[in-house]
């Protein structure tokens, strides 16, 4: 692939573009991609500007945040904030979003900027670095023919000014298709046209086919090649309506007219010059093209990759003030149903019933962190092979994130308020190891959650095996099912049960010390009746020692870790070439 101003791919190039830009699995693929008759380097994905078809900007952010964030971890750290903030700001302005660059780009629940701009934000996070080659794919997706028309004029200014510019692009309309310098056009592989785009409908009438009037070429070309054209001689060929005649008569046409032979004249002199280029080096695969580089150190893009995912948190109100409402509503709702616990025979159910519903509430609120990584995904693949920061910064920044704004703060308050509504233990130490233990089985229940739904691309599958894991967990829980009657062949799954550590924990804290049998006289008491917490702790096979009790937050550190380390793995090795 030599060097050109502009290039323009018509129809679905997507995957033909990935190879060119070195975002595609090498898996399978032979040959080599040259720049300037040398080879791609190894991290030429980092050097060089792709826009995928989707929107990849963070949404809740403005048009200037969003490439001052580009600009801080794509740019070399030799250049001072000053300078990137200059070349923002330039860049605003080259791209006609002054007027909305303190906008925001806009997500589902808040309205932000125009299509257009949005694809000119798009095109400006990657103009960020100043990119020598500029993929986009199908830039005008979404778009109206009048915003289309203007991005592609702005691609097309910029290709005048020397930058090398390669897009693919799906039924463009007139006004897009005569910006075209050359065209190439393609029959299942096979090339049926290559040569000046403004020649073209010339070249089709010659050999019988002609556009009709007001028709668009670019239409017309595709309706030719796919044998549906309304405007093909009537030749015998045509009139067998043969699909297969029509592809062979346009490769036959084109191996006779002068642009085929033009065409295998510059393949031939550039497979010298390649030739020669090459000679004496060694070969270079082309798995080589997967390297990525950074600009920015790992602590600049921890900061920056932090601070902008508590601040999407922050302005995003369906993960943020939602959550807390929905914790202080059901803090209420619990609070209420189990109002001022008695210590008598009631109580103890009570109490069960109580932390019961705690711990299987925080196991599933937890599990809305599900769509933490697959909301993003696509982001942050993009982000990750475009050079802006490493699995770990991201990782790391979306776990602390999510682990205090969404996990921590809300069990605080959930703690706060149906801990004394219920009426449990009133002694300080009491409180603050339930308010630790709560957040335990959150920061476990989320753990577990990320771990299942870190290689998932849709939220609905993570949930169901999520939901599974859950049910299962809760009928070893300990209140279901009595523990210790439990066949040895299944009591081992009893370790794996998140409820049951968070339970036991809840257990010993609340009923060890407390006393259920006040007005009963000793004499009279029945024989079978739980009056001390240590022995109703005891038929529920739960150790009352502080051993007891410490082993189990242990167990759920453990298993959150263990679940943050699969996670990881899994983030790390999904697949992120197509």
């Amino acid at each position: 692939m030599q060097s050109h101003p502009a290039v323009g791919l018509i129809g679905p190039f997507g995957r033909f573009l990935d190879v060119l830009a070195a975002r595609k699995d090498p898996a399978g693929l032979s040959g080599e991609v040259l720049i300037d008759g040398a080879p791609q380097p190894p991290n030429f994905k980092c050097l060089s500007g792709y826009v995928v078809q989707d929107d990849v900007v963070m949404g809740t952010l403005t048009v200037r945040e969003n490439l001052t964030f580009s600009a801080a971890l794509r740019l070399p750290t030799a250049i001072s904030q000053e300078e990137k903030k200059q070349k923002v700001e330039k860049l605003i302005q080259e791209l006609g979003l002054g007027r909305v660059a303190d906008s925001k780009v806009g997500t589902q629940l808040i309205r932000g900027i125009s299509g257009g701009e949005r694809k000119r934000t798009n095109i400006g996070m990657e103009l960020i670095i100043d990119p020598s080659v500029l993929f986009l794919d199908e830039p005008t997706t979404g778009l109206d023919a009048s915003t289309a028309n203007s991005v592609l004029l702005l691609l097309k200014k910029m290709g005048n000014n020397g930058r090398t510019i390669i897009l693919s692009i799906h039924q463009p309309r007139y006004s897009i298709y005569r910006l075209f310098d050359s065209l190439t056009l393609l029959v299942n592989g096979k090339q049926v046209y290559h040569g000046p785009a403004q020649t073209a409908l010339d070249y089709f009438s010659d050999i019988g086919y002609t556009c009709e009037p007001h028709n668009n070429p670019a239409d017309f070309f595709l309706d030719v090649i796919n044998g549906d054209s309304t405007a093909v001689a009537l030749n015998s060929i045509d009139k067998e309506g043969s699909k297969r005649g029509i592809e062979d008569k346009l490769v036959e046409e084109y191996r006779n007219c002068q642009y085929f032979r033009q065409t295998k004249a510059d393949y031939h002199l550039f497979l010298s010059l390649s030739e020669k280029i090459v000679q004496g080096k060694p070969r270079i695969t082309i798995r080589r093209s997967r390297t990525i580089t950074y600009n920015t150190g790992f602590l600049t893009q921890f900061r920056w990759v932090l601070k902008r995912t508590f601040r999407n948190l922050m302005l995003n109100p369906q993960t943020s003030f939602a959550q807390i409402a929905v914790t202080l509503f059901l803090a209420l709702v619990v609070g209420a149903i189990f109002f001022d616990v008695k210590d008598d025979q009631s109580g103890i159910q009570n109490r069960m019933g109580a932390l019961f519903f705690i711990t299987v509430n925080q196991c599933f609120s937890s599990l809305s962190a599900a769509e933490l990584f697959i909301s993003e995904r696509k982001l942050f693949i993009h982000e990750y092979i475009s050079g802006y920061y490493r699995v770990s910064v991201y990782f790391l920044s979306k776990i602390l994130s999510d682990i205090i704004t969404l996990r921590t703060i809300p069990a605080m308050l959930f703690t706060c308020v149906a801990y004394f509504m219920i009426g449990f233990k009133a002694t300080a130490e009491a409180f603050f190891i339930f308010m630790f233990s709560v957040i335990m089985v959150a920061y476990t229940a989320t753990a577990m959650a990320l771990a299942i739904s870190a290689d998932q691309t849709v939220v609905a599958i993570a949930n169901i095996f999520m939901t599974i894991a859950c049910v299962f967990m809760m009928i070893f829980a300990g209140l279901l099912v009595n523990l210790p009657s439990i066949v040895s062949w299944l009591a081992w799954l009893k370790y794996f049960s998140i409820p049951r550590y968070a339970l036991s924990a809840l257990q010993i804290n609340e009923f060890t010390g407390l006393y259920f049998c006040r007005g009963f006289n000793s004499s009279v008491k029945p024989p079978q009746l739980t009056c001390t917490g240590e022995e109703f702790l005891e038929v529920q096979g739960v150790d009352p020692s502080t051993w007891g009790l410490w082993q189990n937050h242990l167990a759920l550190g453990v298993m959150t870790i263990c679940f943050l380390i699969i996670a990881y793995l899994k983030l790390r090795f999904i697949r992120k070439f197509t």
